[in-house]
């Protein structure tokens, strides 16, 4: 698969789209989410061009993961979450439902979010 430079979160990445920004450095943009799964729903983008984790960890640099992942941890700090806990979440091609082709990870926050999932069987 060929990294889709026209997904909403290049674009957003490039200014052309505006964004609630909680955070960003030379590694990560963070932003709420336009459609909030809990009180505080946040995405942590790369600035790189990275579909989802396998490409960015195939086609990162180390400093480029380092900063990514130190990012996740700035935004939950920076959101005042971390002593109640809070759940990071990245959705990985079709059958994970990722929306946007763009590797990113929600940070989820701001009540009990129950099991993720109940049950492996259908």
């Amino acid at each position: 698969m060929v990294y889709d430079k026209q997904n909403i979160f290049a674009k957003i990445l490039r200014g052309e789209i505006p964004c609630d920004k909680i955070y960003e450095d030379e590694y990560a943009l963070a932003f709420r989410d336009i459609n909030p799964q809990a009180p505080v729903h946040v995405l942590v983008i790369p600035k790189g061009s990275y579909i989802d984790i396998n490409d960015f960890s195939a086609k990162a640099s180390d400093v480029e993961i380092a900063g990514y992942t130190r990012a996740v941890g700035q935004v939950a700090g920076k959101l005042g979450i971390v002593d109640q806990g809070f759940r990071t979440l990245a959705n990985n091609g079709p059958d994970a439902h990722q929306e946007v082709p763009h590797y990113h990870t929600h940070i989820l926050a701001g009540r009990r979010l129950g099991q993720i999932i109940k049950s492996f069987r259908e």
